[in-house]
Protein backbone atom coordinates (compact mmCIF):
# COMPACT_ATOMS: atom_id res chain seq x y z
CA UNK A 1 0.00 0.00 0.00
CA UNK A 2 1.79 3.23 -1.27
CA UNK A 3 1.82 6.20 1.01
CA UNK A 4 -1.35 8.60 -0.26
CA UNK A 5 -3.54 5.16 -0.14
CA UNK A 6 -2.57 4.63 3.86
CA UNK A 7 -3.41 8.37 4.37
CA UNK A 8 -6.20 8.47 2.70
CA UNK A 9 -7.26 5.29 5.12
CA UNK A 10 -6.58 6.87 7.90
CA UNK A 11 -8.00 9.97 7.11
CA UNK A 12 -11.43 7.71 6.61
CA UNK A 13 -10.95 5.96 9.59
CA UNK A 14 -10.48 9.20 12.14
CA UNK A 15 -13.95 10.82 9.99
CA UNK A 16 -15.29 7.63 10.66
CA UNK A 17 -14.90 8.14 14.29
CA UNK A 18 -15.78 11.82 14.35
CA UNK A 19 -19.04 10.97 12.62
CA UNK A 20 -19.93 8.31 15.11
CA UNK A 21 -19.07 10.35 17.83
CA UNK A 22 -20.56 13.45 16.02
CA UNK A 23 -23.76 11.43 16.08
CA UNK A 24 -23.86 10.39 19.47
CA UNK A 25 -23.76 13.86 20.75
CA UNK A 26 -25.58 15.76 19.09
CA UNK A 27 -27.78 13.65 16.54
CA UNK A 28 -27.22 12.06 13.40
CA UNK A 29 -26.75 13.99 10.21
CA UNK A 30 -27.46 12.79 7.05
CA UNK A 31 -24.73 15.10 5.33
CA UNK A 32 -21.78 13.81 7.32
CA UNK A 33 -22.94 10.19 6.62
CA UNK A 34 -23.21 10.90 3.01
CA UNK A 35 -19.61 12.45 3.05
CA UNK A 36 -18.26 9.75 5.07
CA UNK A 37 -19.47 7.36 2.51
CA UNK A 38 -18.29 9.22 -0.26
CA UNK A 39 -14.93 9.60 1.09
CA UNK A 40 -14.65 5.34 1.72
CA UNK A 41 -15.82 4.99 -1.66
CA UNK A 42 -12.53 7.34 -2.95
CA UNK A 43 -10.79 5.63 -0.28
CA UNK A 44 -11.55 2.07 -1.97
CA UNK A 45 -11.39 3.37 -5.60
CA UNK A 46 -7.69 3.90 -4.60
CA UNK A 47 -7.04 1.09 -3.19
CA UNK A 48 -8.47 -0.91 -5.98
CA UNK A 49 -6.44 1.00 -8.54
CA UNK A 50 -3.44 1.38 -7.16
CA UNK A 51 -0.43 -0.60 -9.13
CA UNK A 52 1.03 -3.51 -7.48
Amino acid sequence: MSGSTRTMGYLTVGALVTVTAYTVALGSSGWLWFGWVVLGLCTLGMLATQDT
